[in-house]
């Protein structure tokens, strides 16, 4: 790399760039970038606001949280009068194994909302006869017939023409707030209430087994086809006792992973090299054997007899065991072995000065934190705000899909029935001509929607909310990550360290990123955005395809969805670099997007080694940190510490609290590792600048660490020393008006 005249200097790909020899890391004179994605970013969240507020208006969340009967109303909310009735009753289930109902997917029967299931078998037909000898009978059966009626002596077919009592009950139990027959199988019998068949109200002998495909039908609408509410119940409560009894050494083993995290951060700085070289020279070793017993296999089969058959001769072989019979496979496999050797010794003959590189700037980074503590804090910063924009994601999703009124249609059991889905108003429908037309069909309550603007582009704004969420959360992330980036950045361009870093040095990133580059953090979280919808809608695409027979359809539907995973962890890596380029020159995004770009082109090799030893460091940390803490959380939790096993709590499922301690101390290491990880990339890029900016004399030194230097032969010119006199004559000195 030369120095022309005049300022400039190339790098390997040829680009001229010019030097500032005044410059002293981030930029505190700055002006503000992308001013125009700022202002739409801002109105897009100022419409986010009144989107949010048009949704809580028109939406209801009750229509998502609470069953609805074919009225309309809503079963068990309060101050209703069905605040006592929770649970979903079906006048004839039987009906519910229509094919109707998966098209529909509305059962069509009138359905009414009860305090309790029924628990006995009777029909109206047998009410009305026991109860001229016990009024008793009645009162039962009323509970399930519509409010205010009672008029027991009315005949059937009145009755069921005006839907004011079921032609039967049949003993049932909740499922999802809907009653559902208690089925139990007995020696291999279907039974309900150990019967196996009954009456259905219409004096016809049914079985149970029609009852069953009623029932499946209907939950595979509600539920997609969950089989028992009950045992999920009583499993979910276990798994709560079980939280409730061991939170408290949940959170120790939290913060003893969060500890272990920290110290483990701290501590790269003296075993960053000897972790590397001892996993590196492990392989090496491991690989060695490997070739070794390779040959041993191949010189012990080479005299045996039909060993030395080709594995072209014996083709493919279910039992793989028969190519370990022959020579040519442990050739084979020595051979490979041989040259995955070669390649890594090669590698680290030829790359050791990168290897060394890298290693030195982990050790760096790890100087950093332990400088800037309170970088390690700033990931709260980021969850909060990011649970932020779920949760009002969240609840204006929901008032989005539970806005409108209520919509009514016409329900038939009748295939050739014209009305059937036709809306309908459920107080005229008695009058009308469709009962006559399609007898036993119903008015019943269908959704909650509308025929205005807003109720006709539910979906369209369902996606608008999706977008800016996506765009709101990668806004987060790429504010934390600039924040973060100009800390670290202070950190390496101060000459003395830790003497000339800047006070509050994340604060001052903070302010910066936020006062002037919210604009530039906009334009890069939205193209991101922009991907990841894409991405989201290609999945969905893809769920609703499964089916489908065309091979070309779903290879094409594939290789979109392999591009753009492509896209967008390139478009991430790139993000990255470019915040940190605007948090330390404050230029825009595409200058710095450009200028990032660039400058790891001219280094890519050192770009990959210190990519991949990166990686490997922070995931072989990862998994040290959650495994350790796994185990001595199973050893716990299983009474297998003699010292406090007394103060074990009784569970239900050990593994409730050990995979909860496990997952969470690896989200815990993740978050500090992702600092380690942005430290490390910013210190990289700003050694890439170091190296192009400065040539070590005294006006312009090298700002990396001394080990840096010595692994690349630089060093630094020292300063002559100044007198007395010159300090005194230079404090005099007035200063330039430029």
């Amino acid at each position: 790399m030369t120095r022309p005249k005049g300022g400039y200097y190339k790098g390997e790909l040829g680009e001229p760039h010019k030097f500032d020899p005044t410059f002293r890391g981030p930029v505190h004179k700055r002006g503000c970038t992308d001013v125009l994605c700022c202002v739409i970013f801002v109105i897009v969240i100022l419409g986010y606001i009144v989107l949010g507020t048009v949704a809580w208006m028109h939406g209801d969340p009750r229509k998502v949280v609470y069953p609805t009967d074919s009225y309309g109303q809503f079963c068990g909310q309060q101050e209703t009068p069905n605040a006592n009735k929770a649970i979903l009753f079906y006048f004839n289930i039987l009906q519910c194994a229509n094919p109707s109902v998966l098209i529909n997917l509305q059962c069509p029967t009138t359905q009414l909302c009860v305090s309790k299931c029924p628990d006995r078998f009777a029909t109206y037909i047998d009410m009305q006869y026991s109860y001229r000898r016990n009024k008793g009978s009645w009162e039962y059966y009323k509970q399930f017939c519509k409010p205010g009626f009672n008029n027991p002596d009315k005949p059937i077919s009145q009755v069921l023409r005006d839907e004011d009592c079921p032609s039967m009950i049949v003993p049932s139990r909740p499922f999802l707030q809907r009653c559902f027959p208690d089925f139990i199988t007995r020696n291999g019998t279907l039974t309900v209430a150990n019967q196996t068949s009954f009456k259905d109200g219409h004096g016809k002998i049914r079985s149970v087994v029609d009852l069953r495909d009623a029932a499946k039908q209907e939950r595979t609408v509600l539920s997609g086809g969950i089989t028992s509410l009950l045992d999920a119940k009583e499993v979910g409560t276990k798994i709560f006792e079980d939280y409730a009894s061991s939170w408290f050494w949940i959170l120790i083993g939290l913060v003893i992973s969060m500890l272990v995290s920290l110290v483990f951060i701290l501590l790269l700085r003296f075993t960053a090299g000897v972790l590397f070289w001892l996993v590196i020279f492990g392989v090496i070793a491991a690989v060695g054997y490997g070739i070794w017993h390779c040959y041993w296999e191949y010189s012990s089969l080479k005299g045996k007899p039909d060993s030395d058959v080709t594995i072209s001769d014996i083709g493919f072989q279910t039992d793989f065991r028969v190519y370990l019979q022959l020579s040519q496979t442990w050739l084979i496999f020595m051979t490979s072995l041989a040259v995955i050797e070669a390649i890594i010794i090669l590698v680290l003959i030829f790359l050791r000065n990168r290897v060394r590189i890298a290693i030195a700037l982990l050790k760096e980074g790890s100087k950093a934190i332990g400088c800037i503590m309170s970088t390690l804090f700033y990931p709260i910063i980021t969850f909060l705000l990011l649970a932020l924009c779920i949760a009002y994601w969240a609840v204006t999703a929901v008032f989005l899909a539970s806005s409108g009124e209520a919509v009514y249609k016409v329900m038939s059991t009748l295939p050739d029935c014209k009305y059937t889905n036709l809306t309908c108003d459920p107080e005229t429908f008695s009058q009308s001509n469709v009962t006559k037309l399609c007898p036993g069909s119903q008015c019943t309550f269908a959704f909650y929607g509308g025929e205005s603007l807003y109720h006709r582009y539910i979906f369209v704004l369902q996606l608008c909310n999706l977008l800016v969420f996506l765009w709101l959360v990668n806004f987060t992330i790429a504010l934390g990550q600039c924040t973060l980036a100009g800390a670290f950045a202070a950190y390496y361009w101060a000459l003395r360290k830790p003497a000339d870093i800047p006070p509050c040095p994340l604060a001052s990133s903070f302010g910066r990123a936020l006062r002037y580059h919210t604009g530039s953090l906009a334009f890069g979280a939205l193209i991101l955005s922009i991907v990841q919808f894409i991405r989201i809608i290609l999945e969905y695409l893809d769920h609703k395809l499964k089916g489908a027979h065309n091979a070309f359809t779903r290879f094409l539907l594939c290789c979109l969805k392999c591009c753009f995973w492509c896209l967008e962890h390139f478009i991430k890596f790139m993000n990255r670099n470019a915040y940190i380029m605007i948090s330390i020159y404050g230029k825009n995004f595409c200058t710095s997007a450009r200028d990032a770009f660039f400058l790891l082109m001219r280094n890519v090799m050192r770009v990959a080694v210190l990519d991949k030893v990166t990686d490997f460091l922070l995931f072989l940390g990862k998994l040290l940190i959650s495994g350790s803490v796994g185990v001595l959380a199973f050893f716990f939790f299983t009474r297998q510490i003699p010292v406090i096993q007394e103060e074990v709590p009784s569970l239900n499922y050990y593994w409730v609290p050990l995979l909860t301690v496990i997952f969470g101390s690896y989200m815990i290491a993740h978050g500090f590792f992702n600092v380690y990880a942005m430290c490390v990339d910013t210190l990289f890029l700003c050694f890439l600048l170091d190296l192009e900016k400065n040539d070590g004399s005294a006006t312009r030194p090298y700002y990396m660490c001394s080990s840096l230097r010595a692994i690349l032969n630089k060093k630094n010119q020292k300063r002559p020393k100044e007198t007395k006199r010159g300090r005194k004559q230079k404090k005099e000195q007035p200063k330039s008006r430029h």
